[in-house]
Order: structure tokens, then C-alpha cells, then sequence
């Protein structure tokens, strides 16, 4: 009887572990483009692994801005980077740099997400 409670107790915990790490908000401190003063454009370098770090990316409006993506997975689905309110759909090679310029004349959030919609991104032009 013991056994069956202790059986039941790892199972609604591993459970509850699944559900929190799917559908859990998991926070992360959105990052601000670095401006460089002599070309007057904003980058920030993004990696590409189980997911985007940083995954919200804050930049200034009217700047012009460049996003570095870093794929380390060699996974399918993190293979594309996809921003549908910006018309960007582009393949990320795996261990190379792949730049993608902004578009930030108009202030707004803008998701990205992977190729099969998996994992998510966001930008804030401000």
C-alpha cells in the first residue's frame, strides 16, 4: 500500500513539473540593443538553443537594428526564425552568425517564434 501512495505521489508531482515547464510563464528580463555611437544602429545577438535567449529584445525607434541570431541546436524546428507581422521568414544555418535587420520606423510588440511555432520571441520597438 505504501509502495502504491509513493507511486502516486512521484507521478502527480513529475506531472505538475510537466504542466509547469509547457505552460508556465517563464520570466526573463527583456534586453536592450546596444547603440553604437559611430554607425548610429542598435544590435543584439540572440542564441539559438532549446529556445531564443534572450527572448524579448527591446529597441529604438527609428534606429536602425540588426537581430545577430546563434543557432547552437541542431534541431528542425529551431532551423527557421519566423516574424509574421514583419514578412521574415529565414533559415538560421547551425554554428554561424545569421543577421537579420528590423524593421523600427513604427513602435509596437512583434513575436517571433521557430519554425513550427514551438518556441517564441517577442520585440519591442519603442
Amino acid at each position: 500500500m505504501m509502495i502504491k501512495i509513493l507511486v502516486l505521489l512521484i507521478a502527480v508531482l513529475l506531472i505538475a513539473a510537466i504542466i509547469w515547464w509547457f505552460f508556465g510563464r517563464h520570466q526573463e528580463k527583456a534586453v536592450a540593443a546596444d547603440v553604437s555611437a559611430d554607425s548610429q544602429d542598435q544590435k543584439v545577438k540572440v542564441e539559438v538553443n532549446g529556445g531564443y535567449s534572450p527572448s524579448t529584445i527591446v529597441l529604438k525607434k527609428g534606429v536602425p537594428a540588426e537581430l545577430d541570431f546563434y543557432r547552437k541546436d541542431p534541431s528542425s524546428c529551431l532551423e527557421r526564425v519566423v516574424f509574421p507581422d514583419m514578412g521574415i521568414n529565414e533559415k538560421l544555418p547551425q554554428n554561424q552568425l545569421h543577421q537579420i535587420k528590423v524593421d523600427t520606423s513604427k513602435a509596437g510588440e512583434y513575436e517571433f517564434a521557430c519554425g513550427m511555432n514551438m518556441f517564441h520571441g517577442k520585440v519591442i520597438v519603442k
